[in-house]
Order: C-alpha cells, then structure tokens, then sequence
C-alpha cells in the first residue's frame, strides 16, 4: 500500500509514519514529489496496517497498491523517473542513444567503431566483455582483456559505458568501469544478481526476458527497486513468437504500456528485436514513434568480422543515416536525440 502524505505534512509526521511501519516489521519507500511525499508500505500483509495511519498526523490517505508490482507502479510515483547518464538525462523527451558492437572482439576494431559511433551521434557505448551465449562453443567475451580495452574506448570517446554482468562476482570488476550495468535477457530472473545490484547506487538498463510477460519484467525491475535502487532502465528488445524470419519479435506494444504502468524509462533494442540488419533502422523509428526513451544499436565496423551477432550489427555509415532519421522523427513529435553539431 501507500501512504500519501499532506501537502503541508512536517519531516517530523513522515519520519513518525516510517517509524511505526518499520516497528511493525515493514519496509518503507519514500517518493518526495513537488507537492506531497508518498510512503511506499512493503511487507507480507501491509494493508492490515491501514487503520493506524488513516488518522495519523499529516496522513491524507492510506491507497492499496492492486498490481503486485509496487514500487515502479504510477500509483507510488506519478512523475516519470529520470536517470543523468553522462551528458543526457535517461527519462527525459531526448532520445538517448547507446552504440556499438555486442561483444569487445579486438581492440582496434572495437575502438574505430567506438570513435566513430561518436561522431554519429551516440550518447553512450555498448560493449559486453562477459557474454551469455546459447552454445557453450560461441564466443563467450574477452573478459579481463576486453575490461581494458572498453576502458581505452572510454578515454578516447568520453562516452559513458554500458556493460552486461552476468553474475553477483562480476559486479566489482565492472562497477567501477561501467556507468550503467546491463542485465541481460537470459538474466531477467536471475533474482540474486537483481538483488545485488539493487545495492549499488549506479544505473541498471534492465533488459525483458525472451518469454517474459510484462508482469514479470516489473516484478524484475521490483527487486532491484526494493534494495533502493530507483535508477533503473528497461529495455524492450524483443519476445519469442512463432514467427521465424526474424530472431525475435519486437513488441512495440509493450513502450506505451510501460510508461501507463510504471515510472520507469523505456528503451528499444531494434537489433536483438528484429536480428536482421535491413530491419534495424525501421524498427528503431517505429520505438521512437511508440514513444521510447531511448534506442540501444549494435554498430560493428566491420560486421562480417564480428565474432557475435554480426548479422543483426549495422555499419557506423548506417547508424549515422539512422541517428539523422530518428532526429526527425523525434522533431516531429516534439522531441529532441540531442545530435551533436
């Protein structure tokens, strides 16, 4: 349940409400709006708790949460969550744009296409050093070399990096490199490493599972929220389906639900959604016009060389025509991708 406090509650009456709720074995969250403070309630049965707070000092009243997804629901917090990475603010009406190859596969490759993801118009890298793959004979990354090689790509660039964790012992070698950890698809319910990184205080792009519901993505992104960590970043890059002409099918449905549902931003990932890279581009105009906070591109160099998803990676002469038509699109919508001059 919530707890919505007055308008002129005092920090004395909120702090006494989140006193009593955690006496009685509950979790609180709090979410300070510009014109009231909500108290998030988490525990087994809180709405048995709601006769002590009706009446209670600077409470204006007590709201059940219906949806078991609580503390990314709008009922918590009504205003859209917005997250600075960088130069940009994830949330907000720019597109934001992160580019690069799935996999570090060879510093030089890794970053020319770095450089020149940049000069297209990219606001962050992607690079994964740690790669899940459904064969265990596919290239699984460079691991600690490729850690080196997307820290040069860093100091080269100044872009922020977002990397894919795997696994709760990878968090400190990753941390203090990476300015957003990915969660990757197969991962979206690996509940320990939600968990963990919901300790941290850094920014989660959250990606949904190959066969997850919508429900279930929320109830992802919920863990890591109950730790206290409310940076987090979905990503929609597309569902399991019958169809077999394209790798996944890239449920566009799913962007304006989400923002009617949650709080959180929402990107697309055309490249995962379609696996195909004639489809990309199309693909990553139509999230934008969905209403998506952002896109996440493979762009490979030379995508014939890559040694993961080459298919689906488009060249940086193409990323820089698609990052031109998103500008575009998202000024006609009244948006911005925020391209550099």
């Amino acid at each position: 349940m919530i707890i919505v406090m007055r308008h002129d509650a005092t920090s004395d009456q909120v702090k006494a409400v989140v006193t009593q709720v955690e006496a009685h074995g509950m979790r609180t969250h709090l979410s300070d709006g510009d014109e009231r403070t909500v108290i998030g309630v988490i525990g087994t049965n809180p709405f048995a708790l709601r006769d002590l707070f009706v009446e209670a000092p600077g409470v204006a009243e007590v709201v059940p949460i219906t949806k078991p997804f609580k503390l990314s629901n709008r009922e918590f917090r009504a205003r859209d969550t917005r997250i600075p990475i960088g130069d940009h603010v994830v949330g907000a009406e720019d597109v934001w744009i992160v580019a690069g190859p799935c996999s570090v596969d060879g510093e030089a490759i890794f970053l020319e296409t770095c450089r020149q993801v940049k000069a297209a118009g990219a606001h962050a890298l992607r690079g994964g050093v740690f790669k899940p793959r459904t064969s265990p004979y596919s290239f699984q990354g460079l691991r600690g070399d490729g850690i080196a090689i997307l820290g040069e790509a860093r100091r080269q660039t100044g872009l922020p990096l977002v990397c894919e964790v795997l696994a709760p012992a990878d968090i400190d070698t990753l941390a203090g490199l990476a300015d957003v950890l990915q969660i990757g698809a197969r991962n979206m319910q690996n509940f320990a490493l939600l968990s963990e990184v919901g300790r941290l205080r850094k920014p989660v792009l959250l990606k949904r599972g190959m066969s997850a519901t919508i429900e279930e993505w929320l109830l992802s992104a919920e863990y890591i929220l109950s730790q206290g960590n409310y940076e987090v970043i979905l990503c929609e890059r597309g569902i399991r389906t019958f169809e077999t002409y394209t790798r996944n099918t890239l449920d566009l449905n799913a962007v304006p639900l989400v923002k009617e549902l949650s709080h959180l931003p929402v990107i697309v990932d055309p490249s995962h959604g379609t696996g195909r890279r004639s489809l990309v581009t199309a693909m990553a105009l139509a999230g934008v016009a969905a209403g998506a906070h952002g896109l996440m591109v493979e762009v490979h160099a030379q995508p014939e060389l890559a040694l993961s998803d080459g298919a689906q990676s488009i060249t940086p002469e193409a990323f820089r025509q698609l990052v031109e038509q998103v500008e575009s699109v998202a000024a006609a919508l009244g948006r911005g991708a925020r391209v550099p001059a």
